[in-house]
């Protein structure tokens, strides 16, 4: 092909036919270029009868898809060459019918008996690409085809058409649910295979069409748990996450009892004689709590913490954390700690996927923050970081602070503070405040420290220090009245409306504090009230009632005057609050019943809020999934089950071994080596004796054992494995001891001519043989 014919064909390739090209240089004038001779010399290629061309056009094809060009007008050029005996173009032109059969239905119909002989072609890729091809035509008339071709590509010899029939399950199940029934049976055929390339697709499969069939994945849990470590790394995390909802179901959760033991442990020993004459109630509780067995973890629950222990040092970031949400739904919290290391890992060393590991460590943070502890310093924040990132490691900085590290977290804040980042500026002045909520040794500390924030030149950060200065007040408001007057003085100079407001809420729930600057903020508002923004207002107006209900001889004219003016505002909450209030606390003829309770509702003590991390709900839903990381639940989004109360059968995962499997590997390597006697009658008369008696006290012994192991006893395997290896022993010292004299005597045998007789073929390769031998024992001099 020409360099020009390839330029004008990578210029081609517009979203749409009959749409002016745009070549990649604006000057190379493709937009007035016509589009009536687009493609036209790869469809010469396809049409030609050279299988160097039709490769070559269909490589070209390829990559213009991957590059994002539209090639659908090819479709029906392409499709003819579906029945091409070159296998590497047969190849490519599957791979262009599953990208463009759901879009060209009616031409790929056309080509469905082809698609179907390509099912029965020798070559595997052949058979998956068109099976591929077949269920990507999203055609109902074909649903039988479909169906039928899935299950013969289920029985196939290659794992890689199993695999693919398992890919093809979701689409049929999509196209026509109602075959759900027969993909079931399909499903729970692949789940028995026992290949490592099919067990995260039909997992993945099975996850789409019935994942409420719990009784599918008893008789292979132990497979899947076994093989996991082998499974393609995107099949482990969707075997993971099954795996996490079907334990969750199964297995008796590890962290329920120790609570109530501990305290039950504790009543049962000290208890003394004077304690008998409690509650009746309270003397069964202890009698239950002491005879509560203790938790046994089970087999199987063990089984797929020990499996999946080991993809913690995985290179792919999702597989580490599926097993970082697996153990922590389902460990014991002693053992949770393995994932810490694992989880900061990817931290330093995945920085595409920081976001995510962080919102994990967030929600751990809150329930096992003392496995995180030893990695504070990893969490500290960089100036490279973007804001969200700032935001998460300032959350899990949060969460971690304790007695111990606070001193070390607020220095780290007071650094954090001076950033040009305002967003995060304002967030590190909420966890100075949740900090200090959550610690109460560190309140003044922190209080003072916001104090002094409000002489800052940033008026963003005056603002958001005033909000949370107004919500650590409400804890302790008479000792705190010196901050409340300042911040009285501060209305002045803070114009953002949500500071205002915090003010204004301060000054009026707590104005006992401070009577006489009260009134005076009132007719400062009094002035701008009509200036202010909505959520002021507001305030304004609950500042009136409150100051009228407290202090009326000064303020009664103010809040008169203030709710006229609210009376006509636009906002029609603001003019619905200054009705209501009016109604409530000016006296009147017409006054109703609840004026006789205004103070108590306008002047009621107010609870202190409490400052909660917005991921602490979060844990019931599945770490890692797209609900835990927008706090809702997504369409398609499995819920996380509860643990049973009580613990399920657990034989429904026995698997029963046919008596055919029971014979160890090992004897049939000792029948294998059992060789027929070759060189005298004398010799092959007493040698099948002695092996055949050899064998059947092997066998005896091997049956033994195998219906010992049975039984479950690791004593019996020990003993069974120790007589075996004995025997294996002593059988080949006989062998040695035979070889040696064997190639003497035959050698004399020859010479004599007492050769037993047999063809002449069968004389000459024993001849050579022991000729052979000889010559290896015979020394040098011999020789």
């Amino acid at each position: 092909m020409s360099a020009s014919s390839a330029f004008s064909d990578e210029k081609g390739g517009s979203s749409s036919v009959g749409e002016p090209e745009y070549g990649h240089d604006p000057a190379s004038g493709g937009i007035f270029s016509s589009d009536y001779k687009r493609h036209d010399d790869l469809k010469e290629m396809l049409d030609s009868n050279k299988d160097s061309l039709k490769l070559e056009a269909m490589k070209r094809i390829v990559a213009m898809i991957a590059r994002g060009k539209n090639t659908s007008d090819l479709f029906p050029a392409v499709v003819k060459n579906v029945a091409c005996k070159n296998i590497e173009v047969k190849k490519l032109v599957y791979v262009y019918l599953v990208r463009y059969a759901e879009e060209q239905q009616d031409l790929a119909l056309l080509s469905i008996s082809t698609f179907q002989r390509g099912l029965k072609d020798p070559n595997q890729l052949i058979r998956a690409s068109a099976l591929r091809v077949l269920s990507s035509i999203r055609v109902t008339i074909i649903v039988p085809i479909m169906m039928l071709a899935i299950k013969e590509a289920a029985s196939d010899m290659s794992p890689y058409v199993r695999k693919t029939a398992a890919h093809a399950i979701p689409k049929l199940y999509s196209l026509d649910p109602e075959q759900k029934d027969q993909l079931i049976e399909v499903i729970e055929k692949l789940l028995a295979d026992k290949t490592t390339l099919v067990a995260g697709s039909v997992v993945m499969a099975f996850e789409e069409v019935c994942p409420e069939r719990i009784d599918l994945i008893h008789k292979n849990y132990r497979k899947l748990c076994n093989l996991l470590v082998d499974v393609e790394e995107w099949g482990q995390v969707v075997i993971i996450n099954m795996l996490t909802r079907y334990a969750r179901t199964q297995f008796l959760n590890p962290n329920l009892n120790e609570c109530l033991l501990e305290e039950g442990g504790e009543s049962t020993f000290y208890g003394s004689d004077a304690d008998q004459d409690e509650d009746e109630d309270e003397d069964k509780k202890d009698e239950a709590l002491s005879k509560r067995k203790p938790y046994v973890m089970d087999p199987d629950h063990r089984l797929l913490l020990r499996n999946t222990k080991p993809l913690l040092q995985s290179r792919n970031a999702a597989v580490v954390m599926a097993v970082a949400q697996l153990y922590f739904h389902l460990a014991p919290k002693a053992e949770v700690g393995v994932i810490a290391k694992a989880l900061v890992r990817l931290l330093r060393s995945h920085s595409e996927v920081q976001y995510v590991v962080l919102q994990n460590v967030a929600t751990m943070t809150i329930k096992r923050r003392g496995m995180f502890e030893p990695y504070l310093k990893s969490f500290y924040i960089r100036s490279t970081d973007p804001t969200q990132i700032k935001v998460l490691k300032l959350e899990v900085l949060t969460n971690l602070a304790s007695e111990t590290n606070i001193s070390t977290i607020l220095r780290e804040f007071q650094t954090y503070i001076k950033s040009m980042d305002k967003d995060f500026v304002a967030a590190t002045i909420q966890a100075i405040g949740r900090c200090a909520t959550h610690i109460g040794e560190v309140r003044d500390t922190c209080l003072n420290g916001l104090v002094q924030l409000l002489s800052n030149r940033d008026e963003l950060v005056v603002a958001e220090s005033v909000v949370v200065i107004k919500k650590l007040l409400q804890m302790q408001p008479e000792k705190h009245s010196d901050i409340i007057k300042h911040m009285a003085k501060l209305t002045d100079n803070i114009q953002v409306p949500m500071a205002r407001a915090s003010i204004l809420w301060l000054i009026g729930e707590y104005c006992e504090h401070v009577p006489k600057i009260a009134p005076d903020v009132l007719r400062k508002m009094a002035k701008t009230f009509t200036n202010e923004e909505d959520i002021v207002k507001l305030q304004i107006i609950n500042l009136a009632a409150k100051l009228y209900l407290t202090n009326s001889k000064q303020t009664k004219l103010l809040t008169q005057y203030v709710l006229n003016l609210a009376k006509y505002d636009q906002n029609y909450d603001i003019r619905d609050r200054a009705r209501f209030i009016r109604q409530l606390i000016v006296p009147t003829d017409k006054c109703g019943a609840l004026s006789k309770y205004a103070k108590k509702l306008i002047l009621a003590l107010k609870p202190a809020p409490i400052l909660e991390s917005p991921f602490k709900d979060r844990d019931h839903f599945q770490l890692g999934s797209l609900s835990h990381l927008l706090n809702t639940k997504a369409g398609g989004y499995q819920e996380l089950p509860d643990w049973p109360q009580d613990a399920p059968d657990p034989s429904v995962r026995n698997v029963e071994v046919p008596e055919w499997t029971k014979c160890s590997s090992r004897e049939k390597r000792k029948e294998k080596k059992v060789e027929k006697p070759f060189y005298s009658d004398s010799e092959g008369e007493s040698g099948p004796t002695e092996s055949a008696d050899s064998e059947s006290d092997s066998a005896s012994s091997s049956a033994s054992g195998s219906e010992q192991s049975g039984s479950g006893s690791e004593e019996s395997e020990e003993s069974e494995e120790r007589s075996d290896s004995d025997e294996e022993e002593e059988e080949e010292a006989k062998k040695r001891k035979t070889q040696k004299k064997e190639p003497i005597e035959a050698l004399a045998n020859l010479r004599r001519g007492t050769c037993p007789s047999r063809s002449l073929t069968t004389t000459r390769t024993a001849r050579q043989t022991a000729a052979n031998q000889s010559l290896r024992i015979l020394s040098p001099r011999q020789r």
